[in-house]
This record gives C-alpha cells, sequence and structure tokens, in this order.
C-alpha cells in the first residue's frame, strides 16, 4: 500500500514524505468524502496545522478535490488518475440528510448547462441531497 501511495503522490508532482503518505494512507481509508475534522479524529497523533497544509498542497495538486455539500464544512475526495479537476472532471455528489455524510458520484455527470457566453464558469457544485442506503428507512 505505501508504494501505492508513494505512486500516487509523486504522479502529481508532490514529494512523497513519511507525513504525506500517511495522510494520504488515510484518506484513501474513507468510503466517503471525508472533512478535516474526520482527517484529525483519525490522525489523533499529528498535528493540526500539519493536516491543514497537507489538504491545501494535495487539493492544489489536484489529488483531491473539494465538495461544498451545503452541511457547512468542505469535504474532500481523492481524485482519480485521470482528474485535473476541471469543470470538465466534475460529478454529482450526494449528501445523506441524516448522518451527514457525502459520497461522490462518478458515474453521475453534472448536466450540460447553457451558460452564456459572456460568463467563465471555473467551478461547478452538483448536490443530490436525501438519505444514504443506511439511512433511507428515515426518510419521509
Amino acid at each position: 500500500m505505501s508504494e501505492n501511495v508513494e505512486i500516487l503522490l509523486q504522479a502529481r508532482d508532490i514529494k512523497p514524505t513519511a507525513m504525506r503518505m500517511l495522510i494520504l494512507k488515510n484518506m484513501l481509508g474513507f468510503s466517503r468524502a471525508f472533512s478535516l475534522a474526520d482527517l484529525e479524529t483519525v490522525l489523533e497523533t499529528v498535528d493540526k496545522s500539519t493536516i491543514f497544509r497537507t489538504i491545501i498542497l494535495f487539493h492544489e495538486k489536484t489529488l483531491i478535490h473539494s465538495i461544498d455539500d451545503g452541511s457547512g464544512a468542505i469535504k474532500y475526495s481523492v481524485c482519480s488518475s485521470n482528474c485535473s479537476c476541471s469543470i470538465g472532471d466534475s460529478h454529482a455528489h450526494f449528501y445523506c440528510l441524516h448522518c451527514n455524510k457525502t459520497f461522490c458520484l462518478e458515474k453521475v455527470a453534472v448536466p450540460d448547462l447553457n451558460i452564456p457566453d459572456n460568463l467563465v464558469p471555473v467551478s461547478i457544485n452538483f448536490v443530490i441531497k436525501g438519505f444514504c442506503e443506511d439511512c433511507k428507512m428515515f426518510a419521509t
């Protein structure tokens, strides 16, 4: 696993330090999008500012993408190897109203939007809200 993490970092031109490898390994361990607080919980012995700086670096190098799901906490997810975080790479996200977890829906493309020619979009945030598999019994 550490070899794969090292390769992922090098592919995005990120120096694979022990701390960056540890943080990425834990990011890859999430089956859903994660927040800074989620990472701080699983990496309780790692300095919070180190985690924050690493998130910023990973985001700048398009190793992770950010999701504003409306919960008040930005979530992150590790990008696929062919993602450049451009608008063309945009996909939908699902936010569970009960457990507050956010999931990438990589196979659900953002609909084609007819944006006027005089506007230049730089990002798209497409979030579907509802109840996940574990929480669907709470749907009314």
